[in-house]
């Protein structure tokens, strides 16, 4: 148990070394920040697979057995309702993602799902599915085998063997696109950056770097989430050099002053703004430990049984004489041992960082467990600058 504690505390104070040591870094615009306009689309479609062995939707799922008549009916096939088995068919929905940018012809990845009561996809094929927009216009179609990435085998009794979920699939390059979405960008003078986390510091940060990189004023701050940046005269008709250099430009986020503390696990993560008042944090325990050491006590050899003996003749000895009598009895033995550790007093000035407190009371032997409870009390003086997250 004490080494467990020693391992925990050392890989804390190594965190806290490394993360006190480490300098400033940036990231580039790219990884905090998206181009207004420039997203991905959702699609999504309704089809049937087919080929199962067995494990499709049963015999009094309507939708799959009229979705099959129909299609059966637009071959010139009519079959009666009544007589359809869909054991070897799944009705699914199909969804994909239409990218920025994409041509007619190119393949997207598209996701199956059954929407019935199918124990699994593996082996089916998906017929040819039209995926459409929110606009209700056909975008790309789907059609191929479809991956699993389990398993579901069941016995005649009832037993069942499943991993992972047999009845969502995948198909690779499944969807041909068959209409774009135009982005125009030549012709643009300007362009919006949407940052991810709103912060005029972040916002400012952003500007600042975007300015200096092209020795002048192209970017300005609209608010704590939105930069517009304007195309410089040299790069009108290279809109994409343009975009793709401002991308590039790395910039250093603002951290937030929070921490975020998991009491089920012990888990603590912190900003690294964060901001200590003037504080004494003493920490102690007291440890009592009961232990039961019950004995066996055995009576002497040749005693008598317990009970009344008979009365000796005169002059005549017993066994009681020569031994005292008993019996193997279990005698209970407690033992109390009561531990009070006093730890040292840590004194924090005001303005340390969160960092150097987390070493400070690793110093006085703090367990994960018993920092959250000191970062909460503390947080309870008005000590602690930051937000408190306890999840």
């Amino acid at each position: 148990m004490r080494g467990g504690r020693t391992a925990i505390r050392m890989l804390m104070a190594l965190a806290v070394t490394i993360w006190l040591s480490s300098p400033a870094f940036g990231v580039r615009l790219k990884e905090i920040s998206v181009i207004e306009g420039v997203r991905e689309n959702p699609l999504i479609g309704y089809g049937l697979v087919v080929g199962l062995q067995g494990t499709g939707d049963r015999n009094n799922t309507q939708f799959t057995v009229q979705s099959l008549t129909n299609m059966l009916q637009r071959f010139g096939i009519t079959v009666p309702a009544d007589d359809v088995k869909v054991k070897n068919v799944a009705a699914v929905m199909v969804t994909a993602k239409l990218p920025p940018f994409v041509r007619p012809g190119q393949t997207v990845d598209v996701v199956i799902s059954s929407v019935g009561d199918a124990k699994s996809l593996q082996g089916g094929t998906l017929l040819l599915t039209p995926l459409r927009g929110p606009d209700g216009k056909i975008y790309a179609v789907a059609q191929g085998p479809v991956t699993v990435g389990g398993f579901s085998f069941g016995g005649a009794s009832g037993g069942r063997v499943q991993q992972n979920h047999p009845t969502v699939g995948t198909i690779p390059n499944g969807a041909l696109v068959e209409r774009g979405i135009q982005v125009p960008l030549d012709g643009r003078s300007s362009f919006r950056f949407v940052l991810n986390r709103t912060s005029f510091i972040t916002a400012r940060r952003a500007v600042e770097a975007i300015n200096a990189r092209w020795g002048r004023p192209i970017a300005r701050c609209l608010d704590g989430r939105n930069i517009e940046v304007r195309v410089p005269p040299a790069y009108r008709g290279r809109v994409g050099e343009f975009l793709a250099a401002v991308q590039s430009v790395e910039v250093r986020p603002d951290s937030s002053g929070k921490i975020v503390v998991d009491e089920r696990t012990g888990t603590i993560v912190m900003g690294e703004m964060v901001r200590i008042e003037p504080v004494a944090v003493a920490q102690g325990g007291l440890t009592v430990i009961i232990k039961e050491r019950p004995q066996v006590s055995q009576p002497q050899p040749f005693a008598p049984p317990p009970g009344p003996a008979p009365a000796p003749a005169r002059g005549q000895t017993t066994g009681a004489d020569l031994a005292p009598g008993g019996q193997t009895v279990v005698v209970p033995r407690t033992e109390i041992q009561v531990e009070e550790r006093a730890e040292g007093l840590v004194l924090l000035d005001g303005g340390v960082t969160i960092g150097e407190l987390v070493r400070a009371l690793n110093a006085i032997g703090v367990s994960p467990r018993q920092l959250i409870s000191i970062l909460q009390a503390i947080h309870r003086a008005g000590a602690l600058h930051a937000q408190l997250e306890v999840i």
